[in-house]
């Protein structure tokens, strides 16, 4: 969430910085309800002040033994005054925050200009993609060739845009989960957490998911308590909250989380896009990187998170190169980020398999995460920050694609192999 004092000070800063994202038509609104807002807080400051003198005035005549009656009465408009005005801020801090939750993050100078994932900027590439002596397939060929991913049974059991993944390609993507917490955990300092799959309202308020992408979810009714709880769209959203409402010590920071979990999105918006394979999924998995750190820090770590999700790749020896996401491709909570995308030679392109944002203070203050600097002063509002680490169906893709033989075999990566106990090829499964 955008600090009010910023809005307040640099109106035009800010209708400028979001031109490209959007909810500069809501910064008048915002400065016209403050505006209000501080005028009636003066009125009913200076009216308290009246009525603590008078009050002392009151006492003083009836110890003298004089008439008050006509100061008391006078005192029970002014409370009545007070007390409307109290109920006119509330309303007014409410007209403020239902606009604050609508306004994205500002992007961050170094953002490039553009108004979509066209202008995004290639930083650098890693590895060069594999010649292959034949036309490479599609994974979702690759794995309907192997008998290893059944779309149609899916269809029957839920609807489209999910998949069942037989034998061996189940097997591969639990052994791409683990594979990635261990490389995280172990090497690059993330503590894994297991968390709820099921969150409430607030909390979905709070990680910026509601109320911008409300279509975007699938929701449970609760009848007897009469609340919805929804499901996570990203593990992002139940590690970010983890600390809501918590004021933490600067010296506990960064703090590195990590999990491995289903996502549920309902893809809105996407009718007739990547309909077919394991790209654009209703149910998927992902390891999720969340950082809490302070704002200071945040865009050194950004860095740091970017390239703790390149090493899995780099471990996996699939090509992929870093972009830049441009200001119209930057995302609402995001100040900066990044997408990692993975070459998939059946498609002949590089597609996202990993994006990583800085939130800056704007998450923190949205979540309500604040640290206490260590050299004393006032509760600041924390960086929050996220990244894929990576999304655990869509590197299932890469592998089939990347690492598929001319007889139709897949071979496994290296560094796979110790989670497969040793398997070396995915051959026909049949069952």
């Amino acid at each position: 969430m955008l600090d009010l004092r910023l809005i307040r000070e640099q109106p035009e800063a800010v209708e400028r910085a979001l031109a490209g994202k959007g909810g500069a038509e809501h910064v008048k609104d915002i400065v016209a309800h403050d505006t209000t807002r501080r005028r009636l807080l003066k009125e009913a400051e200076d009216l308290k002040a009246l009525r603590n003198r008078a009050s002392e005035a009151i006492g003083q005549a009836k110890k003298r033994g004089e008439d008050a009656s006509a100061d008391m009465a006078r005192m029970r408009e002014v409370g009545e005054r007070i007390r409307a005005l109290d109920e006119m801020v509330k309303d007014v801090d409410a007209r403020i925050e239902a606009l604050l939750i609508q306004m994205p993050n500002l992007p961050h100078p170094s953002v490039p200009e553009g108004r979509s994932e066209d202008d995004n900027v290639e930083v650098r590439r890693w590895g060069t993609p594999r010649g292959f002596p034949f036309a490479p397939k599609t994974h979702d060929e690759v794995g309907a060739a192997l008998g290893l991913l059944d779309p149609e049974r899916a269809v029957k059991i839920a609807k489209a845009r999910f998949n069942v993944l037989w034998g061996p390609a189940a097997r591969l993507e639990r052994a791409l989960g683990q594979f990635m917490l261990d490389l995280h955990t172990r090497e690059h300092g993330y503590t894994e957490v297991w968390v709820p799959h099921l969150v409430n309202g607030a909390t979905m308020l709070k990680t910026g998911q509601l109320p911008k992408f409300e279509d975007g979810l699938f929701k449970t009714v609760e009848p007897d308590e009469n609340r919805n709880l929804y499901l996570i769209p990203t593990a992002e959203v139940s590690l970010t909250a983890l600390h809501s409402g918590e004021l933490l010590a600067e010296r506990t920071l960064p703090l590195l989380y990590t999990a491995l979990t289903p996502c549920y999105r309902r893809e809105a918006g996407t009718y007739g896009r990547d309909m077919k394979g394991l790209y654009r999924q209703h149910q998927f998995e992902k390891v999720e990187l969340v950082k809490i750190v302070t704002p200071a820090q945040s865009y050194d770590e950004l860095e740091s998170l970017v390239q703790n999700a390149e090493a899995v790749l780099q471990r996996l020896e699939l090509p992929y190169r870093v972009v830049a996401r441009c200001v119209g491709d930057l995302g609402f909570s995001a100040a900066k980020g990044y997408d990692i995308e993975v070459w998939l030679p059946g498609q002949q392109r590089y597609r996202e398999i990993s994006s990583c944002s800085n939130y800056d203070a704007f998450g923190g203050r949205r979540a309500e995460i604040r640290y206490r600097p260590e050299g004393g002063g006032r509760a600041e509002p924390c960086a929050t920050l996220n990244g894929s680490g990576l999304a655990v169906g869509r590197t299932v893709m890469a592998v089939l694609e990347n690492y598929q033989e001319t007889d139709g075999t897949v071979t496994i990566p290296p560094a796979l192999r110790p989670y497969m106990d040793g398997l070396e090829r995915l051959t026909r499964f049949e069952r």
